[in-house]
Formats: structure tokens, sequence, C-alpha cells
């Protein structure tokens, strides 16, 4: 398999939208000035702000975008309004890159879509770069994988939370070997129930449509991992049930709006109180008949909403981990156990914290990417045996997902050619190892069994990562 890192697709997209007068391939040399020709294709609240406007507001003097495609024609121009652009909007995908022949293509489509475009952009000889999670199942991400070997352009995963400073600071000591060899890790991550319901809300609540949140949610935490340990995982056994939304509740409807149990429901969403979600989804069901307030106990749901896995690494560690769906607050806690110590590591757990913020304003300030930044310290525990244990205090940034999003795409349209010596880049290599965890536990639940990862692609596990 050719070399799955980000190296080539940055050098091209450094190379075409800075004009680089370097020995390049004809193809990659763009005229004097010229810059760097985006396409986007899904035009929902990810594609439209974080891939979408951000790009406009942050880069606009090395990027353009040339086209915008979505199913949703009302919802594309809304976009094309919000994000301030006069690129044509396009309904046909393969008439988009007929007629704007973008140098790259930025998929933030439906999940289970993704390989679609994917495939279709490398065909087409342009860079992709899709959001998480590179797709849903095995064979989707085998076709993937065929496709990348054929072209010779390459794939990016825009993997946020590697970047932070905090995630970044575990990353560091575990690479310096502050606690030597490590040989288990207890993760352990909480969606409370204003964030956690929102999945259930969406098209993220049916398996077929993003591949439970073992996946679609999941596999940020299974990169980090992946990152951290410097590994591949090898094998999965899991448990999971859908045990509190879905048809467990005790009344439903259609959506929110529509409810004859607005007031008895705990979990009543008045969107219509949400000037940004008015404007991109209701203003233009009548198009596709999406809801974006959708029941949370509609029948139909058939993902998990608690799930646990262990994941053992070709390295031979053992990890823990776990997603709970309906916390009464958000956050994470990890435990990294070695051979000369333990490294203890948490966000936004209330009873270590003095938080003011509701869990509401803590989800909005996270996805915020406008403003400026907001610094504190946050603390993690270094604790080396037969020494006393040591606080350590790390820079944070609440917005932008810990401030890593600003850097990965600073890295990507900006610095491509800075140093990375911790790895934080993701390839399609790192974008197939997060999502086969999390389609090993589904098909382990599913099957009663542990489930190897080499039986699901042609990708071979490794004890340390290539």
């Amino acid at each position: 398999m050719k070399d799955l890192s980000r190296r080539k697709f940055l050098a091209s997209v450094s190379m075409l939208a800075a004009g680089c007068a370097v020995s390049t391939p004809a193809h990659l040399m763009p005229a004097p000035n010229q810059k760097l020709k985006v396409a986007l294709v899904g035009t929902g609240i990810r594609g439209s702000s974080f891939w979408g406007k951000r790009l406009v507001d942050q880069y606009s003097d090395i990027l353009e975008f040339v086209g915008l495609s979505d199913i949703n024609p009302g919802r594309m121009e809304g976009v094309k309004k919000y994000m301030g652009v006069t690129c044509p909007t396009f309904t046909d995908f393969d008439k988009m890159i007929s007629q704007a022949k973008p140098d790259l293509v930025i998929v933030t489509t439906k999940d289970s879509t993704h390989h679609e475009f994917i495939i279709k952009g490398l065909e087409s000889g342009c860079d992709v770069l899709t959001e998480k999670p590179l797709t849903t199942d095995e064979f989707k991400c085998q076709q993937i994988l065929d496709a990348e070997k054929k072209s010779s352009k390459n794939l990016i995963v825009g993997f946020n939370y590697r970047w932070s400073p905090y995630m970044t600071k575990i990353k560091e000591l575990l690479h310096n070997g502050a606690i030597g060899k490590v040989t288990s890790v207890d993760f352990h991550w909480y969606l409370n129930t204003y964030h956690g319901a929102s999945y259930f809300r969406r098209w993220h609540g049916l398996k077929d449509s993003g591949g439970t949140l073992w996946v679609h949610k999941a596999t940020h935490h299974f990169d980090l991992l992946n990152w951290w340990l410097d590994s591949d995982p090898s094998e999965v056994f899991a448990y999971g049930a859908l045990e509190h939304y879905g048809h467990n509740g005790k009344f439903r409807g259609t959506n929110c709006r529509t409810c004859d149990h607005k007031k008895e429901c705990k979990f009543y969403w008045d969107i219509t109180k949400s000037e940004s979600s008015m404007r991109l989804y209701v203003e233009h069901e009548k198009h596709d008949g999406y809801l974006r307030d959708a029941c949370l106990f509609r029948p139909e749901i058939d993902i998990y909403d608690k799930m646990s896995a262990q994941i053992k690494y070709a390295n031979d560690v053992v990890v823990n981990y776990s997603l709970t769906t309906y916390s009464p607050y958000e956050g994470w806690k990890i435990a990294f156990n070695g051979t000369d110590g333990r490294i203890e590591a948490w966000l936004d757990i209330p009873y270590f914290e003095n938080s003011q913020m509701s869990q509401a304003e803590l989800h909005a300030a996270e996805m915020n990417q406008g403003g400026a930044k907001e610094l504190e310290t946050k603390p993690l525990i270094l604790h080396k045996n037969w020494n006393d244990f040591e606080p350590i205090k790390v820079s944070y940034e609440r917005k932008g997902h810990g401030g890593g999003d600003q850097r990965l795409q600073d890295k990507i349209f900006k610095n491509p050619n800075n140093p990375d010596p911790l790895s934080h880049g993701a390839g399609l290599r790192d974008g197939a190892m997060s999502i086969l965890i999390g389609i090993a536990a589904r098909r382990s639940i599913e099957q009663g069994k542990p489930i190897r990862i080499e039986d699901l692609t042609d990708l071979e596990p490794q004890a340390k990562r290539i």
C-alpha cells in the first residue's frame, strides 16, 4: 500500500494555494497568485460553518469556493448567502466537478454517503478532505482504500481533537515515556441530555445513516487513542443497547414543534428559538422533508444509547472504553497505566471544576468558531511510581473544540510545511483505523463475539503506526 500519510496531500495543497516556485509536476503548478479552488458537498451545519464560512473568513487570500453542492436547493442557496460567496450551486455533484474543476473537494454530507463523494472526487483528479467519520461500514471503507490506491491524489480526514493543546500535552507525555510502556487505558466519555439527545433528533439516530454513535461520535475518541498509543487496534469486544431513547419513551410525536406533549416532555426543544436552525433547516423542509427537531422517541431509532468496549492493540495495550448519551453533564475522563506510573486527565467534570456555565452554554462555547480566544488552564495528573503525584497545568481554549479547529485548518491551508513532530496530521489510514474500531464494536454486539480488525479490510494492524 502506498504512503497513506498527509505529506503528499499537504504538499499539493500548499503548492496550489501558495504557488511555490519549486520543481513540481505540471498538473500541480498553478498560475502566479492562483488561489486553491475548493468545492463543498453537503451544506449542513458542519459544512456551512467550519468548512464553509470559516474558510471564507480566514483564508480567502489563498483559496476560493468554486462550487457548492447539496440535494436541498433551498438550504444550499441560504448557505451561499451565509458564507458570502458568489460561486455556482449544484444539486448534481458530477456536474459541479466537471464545470467547476476544483482542486480540492470537501465532503460534509450524511456519513453513509461520504464514500460516494470521496471516490468520485479522487477519480476526477481532485484532492479530497472529508469530515469525520471516513464512512460507516467496512465495505465502503475498502472501496475508499481501493480508490485511493488507484488515484494520484490524496485524502485527509478532519480530525480536530488531536490539535487541541490539552490533547497534545497528553501525547507529548506519552511520546516522551513519562510513564514508561503503556499497558492499559480507561477512557469514558459522557454526552449530556442536551448534546447527547441531539443525535437522536437527527439522521444520526438511524444506523443506516450514521453507522451508530460507535462510528459517528466515537471515531473522534478512537482516533485519539490510536494517536496517543501510536499503535493500531487488533481486536474489539463490545456491548451496547438502546435503553433510553427511541421506543423507550413514554410518549412520542413526529417532531417537537407539533407534539402534544410539549409541557410534560423534559426533552422538548423549541427549535423556533434558534435563528440559525430555523434558517438552515426549518425554512427548507419542503425540499427534502428533513426534520431537525424530530422526536427522540420515534420508533425507527435503531442505534445504541449506551456502549462499552474492550479494545486490544497490536502493541498489547488493552483499553476499556464507554460512551454514555444521557448523562447529567458532558465531559470525559481517561487514565493511562504504564510500567513507570500513571497519567490521569479529564475535561468538564463538574465535581472537579467550578464552572458556572450551563450544559447548553458549554456545548455552544465549544462549537463556537468566532470571537477572541479565551485562554485558561486545565490540570492533568502525572503520577510516577514511588513518587508523589504531579499536577500539570495545560493551556486550554474553550472555543473550537478546545482550540483544535483553528490549528487543524491553519496546518492544512496556511502552514502545511511546518514540522509535525507529534504526527498531528491524519490521513486515510488514520480515518480507516478509527472507524474500524466502531464498526468492529457494532459487529461484536451483533455477533456476540470478539471481532478482529484484520478481518474487516485489507489493512493489517501495526504494533507501531506507519
